[in-house]
């Protein structure tokens, strides 16, 4: 029996190892669907509550595996909703491939149910954007998707309108100029390396300077090892954008941890001290936190050349995959005999961690999130994955768990969107079955998409979700008073017992309130192993998510808002006394 062109295209993306999609059934997609079903000992469909969560999830796949993360959605609402998860995809460069059903092809752009213009909708976010247009497309158009999102690691998009989903090839013929089917289902990922020249006078150039700081982002994942070694010979302090957080453990005495308002003093102090930067597969957008223009000479590796360049004004590109790049250029480092900078740097770390344990330790009710979670990163798996999601628990995510060598991490890192963390983690559950997959939540991005928990409880996945509730979206409080000196208005979240949630869903809940509810709390959580886990902690709404270094115009503006009547004036007043006061005190 012939094959239907949905047929041709699930079959497409076996042959390209895809072996798990993401995504909803919808009328505009029932052709995909039945070859989807017939093929299920191959191909793997993950329901989703919401087509945002199938483009997270794709993302998030992306990520953790390094290879095509895929989601499906039905035509119209459906493409609609699935674009800020693939806005995440393309701003943090994850290859997923989105696949979108469409009316029938003969009704498009007449006003019929769901005719949206998928394709011109998906023009600035996909960088491969196509419609099939029969049977005999489908097969170049499916190689053209997964070839380029993988190879420029951003969003390709195939839309198909459902009524050629049933189409097979006799039924539409060939145009005169297709000599048969001429692609193939074959990607090599290349690793490039920059020329010797090149290699060398990045050498040169470090070498000549006294003081450097190393800058890695995920590009850098995988290449821990070689940077510790490089920070051994070059005496220089490795700072961590935040998806570069899992790069090397965060006990490893050459990194300062991370950099921007979630990052470190230290960090902050490496990078205005620098006489040079190497920055090693980093996009890190928040350009006041890089040396000031000209303070430092700056060597960049990047595997895109369109990124070279992009947030600093570096001297030297070297455009090729990190790792094959580092091990070229560590033989032409010199090592210096002068260790003051790095040694600098670690006395400073070191007196940051006695703080950051200060803050973490405090037996206080309602609990310090830094304390929750910093008993979280002391009881969870060594080769735990772990999913953030954004606001101010992105914040003590960030600074709370110490990262451990063979963990992953990931956030939404340059769109910064709220209700990724549980999609990410249940990505992290599907493609490694074998380790623990934690997230870290606020009240108010889990409650976004929280009906994925029940997909987690439908595909038995062992999740272990932490909730950080404060009953407010804490993130947008504090910058309302602190960027613009305004007090809080419409932040305060209706509250929800999560515990109950849980357990109405068919998963576990538990509840901690006070210091020592904390570990019985999480020794369930990671006890219960027949599908998802919830800790609901109850924490304290008015603890600052404070930056490594308050500015005088951030301190105006937060007595500004205190003077304009902000409501929880006095207690926000007496909660940062009294942090600042415990630190002194130790």
């Amino acid at each position: 029996m012939a094959k239907t062109a949905a047929e041709l295209l699930v079959d497409r993306l076996i042959d390209w190892g895809v072996n798990v999609i993401f995504g909803l059934p919808g009328d505009g997609i029932n052709g995909i669907m039945e070859a989807l079903r017939q093929r299920q000992d191959a191909i793997r469909f993950i329901q989703v509550r919401h087509e945002e969560s199938a483009a997270f999830m794709a993302c998030g796949y992306a990520k953790y595996t390094g290879k095509l993360g895929v989601c499906l959605a039905t035509s119209g609402p459906g493409a609609i909703h699935l674009l800020n998860g693939l806005y995440d995809a393309k701003n943090d460069f994850a290859s997923v491939l989105a696949i979108t059903g469409h009316t029938y092809h003969d009704l498009i752009g007449t006003h019929y149910q769901q005719d949206v213009n998928v394709v011109g909708l998906y023009e600035d976010v996909a960088l491969y954007n196509n419609q099939i247009t029969g049977a005999q497309h489908v097969i170049a158009v499916t190689d053209m998707a997964c070839r380029r999102a993988l190879a420029e690691r951003g969003v390709a998009h195939i839309n198909f309108p459902v009524d050629l989903q049933e189409q097979t090839l006799s039924d539409d013929d060939k145009s005169m100029m297709k000599a048969g089917e001429h692609t193939s289902a074959v990607w090599t990922r290349p690793v490039l390396v920059p020329a010797d020249g090149e290699i060398d006078a990045a050498a040169q150039l470090l070498n000549q300077t006294e003081k450097t700081a190393i800058l890695c982002g995920q590009g850098a994942l995988g290449c821990g090892d070689l940077l510790e070694e490089l920070a051994e010979k070059m005496g220089a302090p490795v700072i961590k954008a935040l998806l570069g957080k899992a790069v090397m453990p965060d006990d490893s005495p050459y990194t300062t941890g991370g950099i921007g308002l979630l990052g470190t003093l230290p960090s902050e102090i490496a990078m205005e001290e620098c006489d040079s930067l190497l920055i090693v597969g980093s996009n890190m957008p928040y350009t006041t936190y890089y040396p000031k223009a000209g303070a430092a000479r700056a060597v960049q590796i990047d595997c895109n050349p369109a990124n070279i360049g992009w947030r600093y004004p570096v001297e030297i590109g070297l455009a090729g995959d990190a790792r094959a790049t580092l091990e070229r250029l560590l033989p032409l480092i010199n090592r210096r005999s002068k260790r003051s900078f790095l040694e600098h740097a670690q006395e400073q770390m070191k007196e940051w961690r006695e703080v950051e344990a200060t803050r973490a330790h405090r037996d206080t009710v309602p609990l310090k999130p830094q304390t929750v979670v910093g008993a979280l990163s002391n009881v969870i798996d060594d080769d735990a994955i772990i999913s953030a999601d954004c606001g101010t628990n992105t914040f003590w995510a960030a600074r709370g768990i110490d990262i451990k060598r063979g963990q992953k991490f990931s956030c939404s890192g340059t769109l910064a969107t709220m209700a990724c963390g549980l999609p990410y983690a249940i990505a992290a559950a599907v493609a490694f079955p074998e380790r623990q997959s934690v997230a870290i939540v606020g009240d108010g991005g889990f409650t976004m998409l929280m009906g994925e928990f029940a997909t987690a409880v439908k595909y038995k996945l062992p999740l272990k979700i932490v909730i950080l509730k404060n009953n407010s979206l804490g993130q947008i409080k504090w910058e309302q008073m602190v960027f613009l000196g305004n007090p809080e208005y419409g932040c305060e979240l209706e509250p929800i017992d999560f515990a109950k949630f849980a357990e109405a869903c068919g998963g576990r809940g538990f509840r901690c309130e006070r210091p020592e509810e904390i570990t019985p709390a999480f020794e369930s959580m990671l006890a219960y192993n027949d599908g998802p886990a919830i800790v609901e902690a109850v924490v304290d709404q008015f603890e600052p998510p404070l930056p490594p270094r308050i500015s005088p115009e951030q301190a105006l503006r937060f007595g500004e808002a205190l003077a304009r009547g902000e409501p929880n004036g006095g207690r926000i007043a007496l909660t940062v006394f009294r942090d600042k006061w415990n630190e002194i005190m130790g």
